[in-house]
């Protein structure tokens, strides 16, 4: 192939990764928005439960959550509510899934697409509700994060790391979609990043039956976290890694062929 042509080929796609990296991020961030303004409407309906089943809570506090026979108690709107909070969850993995899958040719790309436009939105939904609420006060402050399937939650240092590295390799795949050294994670690499994102989950989750049952959050388990962030981060730096060395060591050999 040419080399001319070959390098108007690199830009070409190099430029195309750079809008599809530009797109995801500015949905992202805008679709952080539309999360923080529902929180906004969501709270002054379900403060005044709060208050009525838990004296002495203080505004802006998430826990402890209401139990279930509590919102039962409160009536069939208060139920509903909760239904149609599920489904929004729901809707919102998929929303995110379905703006990766337009932006993308295969596998890789989608799931790194996915990936950088869930670390975005995240990120930016805590500058917003610090925008809009003066929340959180703090990196400690605990917040609740998903209720699907159980109820997900953590300091906010925690769903912050873990979007920071979401950005950080969605990204860094992203790019070199768009040169000759793609990053093509193999089975074990998988079975790193897959585990990683299984004890990530897990911390978040090991507290939900105590919050259910409508406790105060007990201390996180930060030992599990930053396992399954080292395991994720270790499989996927391992990627990286080897297809940088393969794409060199493929360099190499041309050149020593050529000479």
């Amino acid at each position: 192939m040419p080399q001319d042509f070959r390098k108007s080929s690199l830009e070409v796609q190099g430029w195309s990764a750079t809008r599809v990296l530009l797109a995801l991020f500015l949905f992202g961030a805008s679709f952080a928005y539309v999360e923080a303004a529902v929180v906004v409407y969501l709270r002054p309906l379900y403060e005044p439960l709060h208050e009525r089943y838990h004296p002495g809570f203080e505004k802006g506090e998430l826990f402890p959550l209401l139990r279930m026979e509590e919102l039962e108690a409160a009536g069939p709107e208060a139920k509903r509510c909760l239904l149609v909070e599920l489904g929004r969850e729901a809707a919102t993995l998929v929303i995110l899934a379905a703006a990766a899958l337009a932006a993308s040719r295969n596998f890789h790309q989608w799931f790194a697409g996915f990936v950088l436009a869930f670390g975005v939105w995240d990120l930016f939904y805590y500058v917003f509700l610090k925008l809009l609420l003066g929340w959180p006060a703090s990196w400690m402050e605990w917040d609740l994060l998903f209720l699907l399937p159980v109820p997900w939650a953590g300091p906010v240092l925690a769903p912050v790391l873990v979007a920071l590295s979401m950005v950080g390799a969605g990204a860094l795949v992203l790019r070199s979609e768009s040169t000759d050294k793609p990053i093509r994670p193999v089975a074990l690499d998988w079975v790193a990043i897959v585990a990683g994102g299984f004890l990530i989950v897990s911390a978040f989750c090991w507290d939900c039956r105590n919050l259910l049952q409508g406790g105060e959050p007990n201390p996180f388990n930060w030992g599990l976290f930053a396992l399954g962030e080292s395991l994720g981060l270790a499989g996927f730096v391992r990627a990286w890694w080897k297809s940088h060395n393969e794409y060199y060591g493929t360099v190499a050999e041309s050149c020593a062929a050529r000479s």
